[in-house]
Parts: C-alpha cells; sequence; structure tokens
C-alpha cells in the first residue's frame, strides 16, 4: 500500500468531500482534511489507509505547521465548502466573508503551502467549484463570487504551473445537508432525487485523477438530470 499515490481531500466529513474519498481509497492513500476529528476518524476506519488530518482550514498558522509534513503529494483535492447566500442588498459583510475565507483563501493558502509537495510529485490539484461558478443566480451573489473567484485561482494555478495538473469540477445541486439547509431557506420540500448524488461528482473526481498522463483534464461540468 506505501506504493500508492498519496491523496489529500479537505471537507472528508461528509457530502462531496467524503464520496471522493471512497472512490479513491482503492487506488490511493489518503489523509481526511477537516474539523471533525471523529468524524475523520470514523470514516478513515472504514477505508483501507487512510488517516484522519484534522484541520481548520481558516488557521494559517496551524496549517502552515500541518503541512511542513508533506514531501510529496500526488493529489490534491479541495471540497471543503460553504455556502452564504443572499441578494446584494440584504446579504451582510460578514456573509461575503465568511463564503471567501473558506471558499477561496483557505483553497490559496493550502495549495501555496503544498506547492513544494505537489511539485515533486508532479501532482494534480482538483478544486470542486460549484454551478455557481459559472452562472450568479439571483440571491446566490455572495456564494457564486467566491465560486467565480476559486475559478480564476484554478485557471491562473494551471497557467503557472506547467507541471501540475489542475481540474475545476463544476456540479449542480448536489444531496448533501449543505443543500438541504439551502432549499429549507427557500422554502420548498426536499426532494433528493431532484438533485446529484454526492458519489456521481466523486466519480468525475476519479476519473480526472485516472485520466492518462497525456490528458490534462482542466473543466468537468455536472448537472442533474432532474428538474431543479
Amino acid at each position: 500500500m506505501a506504493d500508492l499515490p498519496l491523496a489529500l481531500v479537505t471537507g472528508a466529513t461528509r457530502g462531496i468531500g467524503a464520496a471522493v474519498a471512497r472512490a479513491l481509497a482503492p487506488t490511493h492513500r489518503l489523509l481526511l482534511g477537516g474539523r471533525d476529528a471523529d468524524a475523520l476518524g470514523a470514516l478513515a476506519g472504514t477505508l483501507p489507509d487512510a488517516r484522519p488530518w484534522p484541520i481548520d482550514l481558516t488557521d494559517a498558522e496551524t496549517l502552515e505547521g500541518a503541512t511542513a509534513e508533506f514531501g510529496a503529494l500526488d493529489v490534491l483535492v479541495h471540497s471543503a465548502g460553504v455556502a452564504r447566500l443572499g441578494t446584494v442588498e440584504a446579504a451582510t459583510d460578514a456573509d461575503w466573508r465568511a463564503n471567501f475565507e473558506v471558499n477561496v483563501l483557505a483553497v490559496v493558502t493550502l495549495t501555496k503551502q503544498l506547492l513544494p509537495a505537489l511539485r515533486a510529485a508532479k501532482g494534480h490539484v482538483v478544486v470542486i467549484n460549484s454551478g455557481a461558478g459559472q452562472n450568479a443566480r439571483p440571491g446566490w451573489g455572495p456564494y457564486a463570487a467566491s465560486k467565480f473567484a476559486v475559478r480564476a485561482f484554478a485557471d491562473a494555478l494551471r497557467e503557472e504551473e506547467s507541471a501540475l495538473r489542475v481540474t475545476s469540477v463544476y456540479p449542480g445541486r448536489t444531496d448533501t445537508e449543505m443543500q438541504q439547509a439551502i432549499v429549507a431557506d427557500e422554502g420548498r420540500a426536499y426532494e433528493p432525487e431532484r438533485f446529484l448524488r454526492p458519489e456521481s461528482v466523486a466519480a468525475a473526481v476519479l476519473a480526472a485523477v485516472s485520466a492518462t498522463g497525456d490528458a490534462h483534464p482542466t473543466d468537468v461540468t455536472l448537472r442533474p438530470r432532474g428538474l431543479v
């Protein structure tokens, strides 16, 4: 197992991040990133070669120490995120800051600190973006702006680091706890069959990571087949 490539998945406690970890488990050693050490430990116990990597991605000082252990990193999947919605008029400054702190700045900081390890492995960075990173809908401005920003980050990283592969994945609305909260705020009944499954997004990540060396999957867009 020691010869398997190493992947770090953030946001691995639930939803898309946990599904990505399960999808990569047969072919990768895993570090499971997230704040809930107990949940990470429980997931790690179900996978063949995984260990928790509990971290607050918004704590730059702690993050710097935690990334010092890496010699080489084959895959970095950014799946951690928040969704603070609201109209331009109603959303607070705190809403905007929360989206940018987690969805953009944490991604930037972690990637920068792991660049030496990624370069050493000629690794692959996967950013789980959102359909909101391609189209800003009414009432979604703070979240969409952060996703447009992280899209620009991924594009810049791809151009600047030619030895790396950088893939942005744009899932449509996905059946997660975050989605349940959003639908509740919209005042609608939650119908999971109308949304993408986290496992479907994870399959797209696995396909990108497994692409042959001559191929560079840059952007992957997924939409649910149900009406949303």
